[in-house]
């Protein structure tokens, strides 16, 4: 999306305002606009009335605050390969603190309507059941979630955008498609996170909680997955089948996102990228630096020295 052909083609190279510039395209019960700041600006406003996905392309934001009807937000920075996704009929302040005008920053988002939303959780529902101890999926969009997003997400907005801006005759499909491949990862993102927070704070409560606790908080060791089924106390395919449905990964896929997750935070803490390595379980740094670039878009080192100099 920095193509200077595509910047022509979506009049991104002429922008009507300096500060949040906007060029939307829509679609069935969506709408995907790119927003460009070439100015540096402080507490400008955005509010969404249904549920609204963010993806940073260029640059770095400062997010602060939310209405008092859903949970409210510390302030966050928020940069490239990262999403963020606003609960709907919510606002946030942002802060430009980089923007020039050779260099904007700059942000696509995706706002979908309620309708939609409230028909993909309900057929979550039907075929999932609700998130543990949730009345429903739905529960889960009333959050805000701030996360880096993966390479399966990436290449989604990728096809998403391809689909939003070509006239051609399946568009409409296309895009339905992918929004609802959207909304389902968004729920699968916040049903895991609340079950995490859930297994660490009623871990006694099944045993299925159990073994999401003892994954949480032994990072650092190998995988046993006799030792998550007793804990459990279900047998191995029961277990699986459980954990797959409830989380939407396998066990070795969670510990492995946990891990980076926790990488990344010691990281930015100062920690350097050889302890880090080491304390949470990678055998080598070639190893973890590979995982690492594939969650977060970039090297370790690069990443911890981005985050520092900022």
């Amino acid at each position: 999306m920095n193509d200077l052909k595509l910047a022509n083609k979506l009049g991104l190279d002429k922008p009507k305002t300096l500060v949040e510039n906007r060029v939307s395209f829509a679609g069935p019960h969506s709408e995907l606009s790119i927003y460009d700041t070439y100015l540096p600006a402080e507490n400008v406003l955005l509010h969404s009335s249904g549920l609204l996905y963010c993806g940073m392309i260029q640059g770095r934001k400062l997010l602060h605050g939310a209405d008092a009807s859903t949970n409210s937000i510390d302030s966050m920075e928020f940069i490239p390969n990262q999403s963020f996704v606003m609960a709907a009929d919510t606002t946030v302040a942002i802060d430009f603190p980089e923007a020039r005008i050779d260099h904007p920053t700059r942000c696509l988002t995706v706002e979908i309507d309620s309708e939609r939303v409230t028909e993909i959780s309900e057929r979550l529902d039907q075929q999932l059941g609700s998130p543990l101890e949730l009345e429903s999926w739905q529960v889960l969009t009333q959050q805000h979630l701030h996360t880096a997003h993966s390479q399966g997400t990436q290449m989604l907005l990728q096809r998403l955008f391809n689909s939003f801006i070509e006239n051609e005759s399946e568009r409409n499909i296309a895009i339905e498609f992918g929004v609802s491949e959207l909304i389902t990862r968004i729920l699968r993102h916040q049903a895991r996170d609340f079950i995490l927070q859930n297994s660490l704070e009623n871990s006694d409560k099944s045993g299925l909680q159990q073994s999401i606790h003892y994954i949480k908080t032994h990072l650092n060791e190998g995988l046993h997955i006799d030792q998550l089924c007793k804990l459990a106390c279900m047998s191995r395919s029961s277990f699986y089948q459980s954990f797959k449905q409830k989380l939407g990964c396998t066990p070795l896929e969670l510990q492995q996102q946990l891990r980076l997750d926790t990488a990344a935070q010691r990281l930015t803490g100062g920690e350097s990228v050889s302890s880090v390595c080491f304390s949470l379980g990678y055998s080598s740094l070639s190893h973890f630096n590979h995982r690492f670039h594939g969650r977060f878009g970039m090297p370790p080192s690069h990443y911890a020295g981005k985050k520092l100099h900022h």
